[in-house]
């Protein structure tokens, strides 16, 4: 059935990504985003400038702007609203507080409002595995208490699963957080491991190799996360009828409220996925191996089984498969030429 799907974050990875996956099933996409300059602008323009469709609508605003939030949901009606839009990144959060605050915080407010006001049917949203913080306990469950973040992203993320279950208590909004693991793939972000290894390796340039390489992260690739999106817009949140207040689930509740992990259910050592790319560049990375950083985790992992289990849908890329899909964008998109 085609709708109309408003996603903030349009000219992002996993929006842009999106975007062109739900205009070829038919559907009327309004893009929101405002091409902030956190990383290259020109590469959210491209993104956007591959999304060129009868179908899509852009308007470059920030969520801060309440008004003409509120503008774009009273002239496009949207059925659904997937709100991508946020300040990414866990380092930048450490001397950026504010930029998180407005973005994540006061800017998923304004959606969470003219969601309520205009009927909206079901509101997904970007969370992050980053919200485990010091959790020790693998693989991480949607079950599992979150009071202890390790960065001001990660408080920002779970501050939006508590406004989400707010709303939705309150207005009876159907609302589904997405806490993703380690995206990865072509069109990523430039600040993300798998763009800064392979554009230091193609330049015989050093990567930097944190917590000495005993890093291991649960890549997912994009298309992965984009058909699990896809399967869960047509099945809003519903109240779980087990819920309870003497022994509290955090992932559901008595309101219409759910949280997923999206994560490959597969953790990768951080050394076999620098292997990845030295297989596919056929070229050896010069490796400064450095101490963890503050605000990041050793280890993630995603205990993925209820998500299986209410879409009927497992990620089935392998790293080496999705890595060379990278490259291969990488290399094209830059007019590289391996030496």
């Amino acid at each position: 059935m085609s709708e109309t799907i408003l996603i903030t974050g349009a000219a992002g990875f996993i929006g842009s990504h999106l975007s062109k996956r739900l205009l070829k099933e038919g559907h009327k996409v309004i893009g929101i985003d405002n091409i902030n300059d956190y990383y290259d602008p020109k590469l959210k323009e491209a993104r956007l400038k591959n999304l060129e469709h009868k179908n899509f609508k852009f308007v470059k605003t920030d969520l801060e702007d309440l008004d003409t939030v509120n503008h774009v949901f009273q002239e496009n009606n949207p059925d659904i609203v997937i709100n991508l839009a946020a300040q990414a990144g866990v380092r930048y959060s450490l001397e950026n507080p504010h930029v998180y605050v407005n973005s994540n915080v006061v800017g998923f407010t304004n959606i969470l409002e003219s969601c309520r006001h205009h009927n909206v049917k079901h509101l997904i949203y970007a969370s992050s595995s980053s919200v485990y913080g010091a959790n020790t306990s693998k693989p991480f469950s949607t079950s599992d208490n979150i009071d202890h973040p390790l960065s001001l992203y990660a408080a920002t993320k779970k501050s939006n699963e508590l406004f989400a279950h707010t709303y939705s208590h309150l207005y009876g909004l159907p609302t589904t957080g997405l806490r993703f693991f380690t995206v990865y793939g072509p069109w990523g972000r430039p600040d993300m491991a798998l763009f800064l290894f392979t554009k230091a390796i193609v330049n015989d340039e050093p990567i930097d190799v944190f917590n000495h390489g005993k890093m291991m992260r649960d890549f997912t690739y994009v298309d992965d996360i984009v058909e699990s999106i896809t399967r869960l817009i047509e099945k809003p949140a519903k109240p779980n009828l087990n819920w309870s207040g003497t022994n509290p689930d955090p992932g559901s509740s008595y309101a219409p409220y759910k949280v997923y992990n999206i994560g490959n259910n597969s953790p990768v050592r951080l050394m076999e996925f620098i292997e990845a790319i030295e297989n596919k560049l056929g070229k050896k990375a010069m490796k400064n191996y450095l101490p963890l950083q503050a605000g990041d985790v050793p280890e993630t992992y995603a205990n993925v089984e209820d998500l299986f289990r209410d879409i009927d849908f497992q990620p089935q890329t392998t790293i080496q498969d999705g890595v060379n899909n990278f490259i291969d964008w990488y290399l094209d998109y830059y007019k590289v030429e391996l030496k």
